[in-house]
C-alpha cells in the first residue's frame, strides 16, 4: 500500500526520494505514532516533504490517495451552528440592495465601529445596525452592505469590505506548474537580452576553426563563456482575496517567468503595496521585508513587473489607514510612486478581463499611477508589455 502511496507522490511531481521513503517506513516500524490517519499524515509530511512550498501538492496527493480511509460520516455528531446560520441567511433582491446606503467613507465606518464596540453587549443577526451576521449592517459577516468591515467570518462573495478583521492566510503561487502552452514563454522571451559572462566553459566552434586554419591546421581549441539572459526582473504579485479567481493563470505566468529569467526576484503583497512585502505566505506575518530596503537593494536596471487584478476599495490606494487588513501609516499610492520612480522600466499585468477594467474604480486609479502601463495577462498583452520593457 505504501509503495503505491510513494509512487502517487512522485506522480504528483513531489521530489520524494527512496531514502526519505525508507525513513518513513523505519518510523512506522518503531511505532512513533498512534494508528491514526491524522498522525500518519503529519509523520509522512515531516519525513517526505523537505520544502514548505510543496505542502499544498502533498495535501492534494495525500487526500486523493487516502480518500475514504476513515470510513463513513458519523451522523450522530452535532451539526455546527455555523452550518445552519448559512441556511438562515437573507437573500436580497437587486432592488433591496440598491436601497441600502453606504455610511460614507472609511473614517465614518471606523468611528461608528468604535461606538458599537462600546455599546453592543450580545450577539446579533439579520439586522442593519449592530455587529452581526446575515443582515445589512456594515459590520459583521454573511450579509450585504455596499461598504463595510467584515468581522469574524467568511466572505459572502460580495467583495465590498474595505477592511477585514481576521488573521488571513494565503498560499504561495506554485512555481512548478506545467505550462499547457508555450505561448507565455514565447511572449516573455521578447524581454531577453543575452550576454556572455563568466568563465570560458563553452566551445567556440567558429573561432576554433578559424584559429586552427590560421595555425596551419594544428588544432587550436577556443573556449568562450556561456550565453545567459542577463535581464534582471523584480516581480511583485498580489495574492489572496479576489486574486483567488486567477490562481491558475498567475501560476502559469510565474512558472514561465522563473524558467525564462535567471535573475528574478519576487515578493508578495495583498491588494496594494505598502511598507512591507513578503516571500512566503505561510510566514508573512513573521517574516516581512521592508519596501524601503527593497527599493534601496535592487538597482534601477531591474525591470519591475506588478501582477494583480487591481480590484479593491479605492481607500486602500489613496488613504492612510485604508488597507483592508491593518492601519497603514502611508497610502498605497505613495509606495507605488516610490517604486516606479526607482525602477523606470515597469508594467502592471492584470489577469482580470480587460473588458471589465472600466467598471472597477480602483483599476482606473492604478492605471493612472502606472501611467497607463497596465496590460492584460493574454498573449497579446504580454507581448506588448515585454516590448515596452525591452525599449
Amino acid at each position: 500500500m505504501l509503495i503505491d502511496f510513494f509512487f502517487a507522490l512522485r506522480q504528483a511531481k513531489l521530489p520524494v526520494s527512496v531514502k526519505e521513503y525508507l525513513t518513513l517506513l523505519e518510523a512506522l516500524k518503531q511505532n512513533v505514532i498512534a494508528p491514526s490517519i491524522d498522525d500518519f499524515y503529519y509523520l509522512a509530511r515531516m519525513t517526505l516533504v523537505k520544502d514548505e512550498k510543496h505542502f499544498d501538492k502533498f495535501d492534494q496527493a495525500f487526500g486523493a490517495y487516502f480518500k475514504g480511509v476513515e470510513g463513513a460520516v458519523d451522523w450522530t455528531a452535532n451539526i455546527p451552528l455555523d452550518w445552519l446560520e448559512k441556511k438562515l441567511q437573507r437573500e436580497l433582491s437587486p432592488e433591496e440592495k440598491a436601497k441600502i446606503q453606504a455610511m460614507g467613507g472609511l473614517d465614518k465606518l471606523m468611528e461608528r465601529l468604535k461606538q458599537l464596540l462600546n455599546e453592543q453587549k450580545e450577539r446579533h443577526q439579520g439586522g442593519s445596525k449592530w455587529i452581526g451576521t446575515g443582515g445589512t449592517s456594515p459590520f459583521g459577516h454573511g450579509g450585504y452592505n455596499p461598504e463595510g468591515i467584515r468581522i469574524g467570518g467568511p466572505s459572502n462573495g460580495n467583495r465590498t469590505a474595505v477592511k477585514v478583521w481576521e488573521a488571513r492566510s494565503f498560499q504561495d503561487y506554485d512555481d512548478e506548474v506545467e505550462i499547457g502552452t508555450r505561448n507565455i514563454k514565447v511572449a516573455l522571451r521578447r524581454l531577453r537580452k543575452f550576454a556572455r559572462e563568466g568563465a570560458d566553459t563553452e566551445l567556440d566552434l567558429d573561432d576554433t576553426i578559424q584559429s586552427t586554419a590560421a595555425n596551419a591546421g594544428l588544432l587550436d581549441i577556443r573556449m568562450r563563456p556561456e550565453r545567459h539572459n542577463n535581464v534582471k526582473v523584480l516581480m511583485l504579485m498580489d495574492v489572496g482575496g479576489s486574486m483567488d479567481d486567477h490562481i491558475k493563470r498567475v501560476e502559469e505566468l510565474f512558472s514561465a517567468t522563473k524558467t525564462e529569467f535567471k535573475h528574478l526576484e519576487y515578493f508578495y503583497f495583498h491588494n496594494c503595496v505598502y511598507e512591507s512585502l513578503w516571500r512566503n505566505n505561510r510566514r508573512r506575518h513573521a517574516e516581512k521585508f521592508s519596501t524601503w530596503d527593497i527599493i534601496r537593494k535592487y538597482s534601477a536596471d531591474y525591470k519591475l513587473i506588478f501582477v494583480g487584478d487591481a480590484t479593491m476599495s479605492p481607500y486602500e490606494i489613496l488613504q492612510p489607514g485604508g488597507s483592508v487588513e491593518y492601519n497603514n501609516p502611508e497610502a498605497g499610492a505613495v509606495w507605488l510612486q516610490r517604486l516606479i520612480e526607482q525602477f523606470p522600466k515597469f508594467v502592471w499585468l492584470n489577469p482580470e478581463p480587460e473588458g471589465l477594467w472600466e467598471y472597477r474604480q480602483s483599476i482606473t486609479v492604478i492605471r493612472q499611477i502606472m501611467k497607463q502601463r497596465m496590460y492584460p495577462v493574454t498573449l497579446a498583452g504580454l507581448e506588448d508589455a515585454m516590448r515596452l520593457l525591452s525599449k
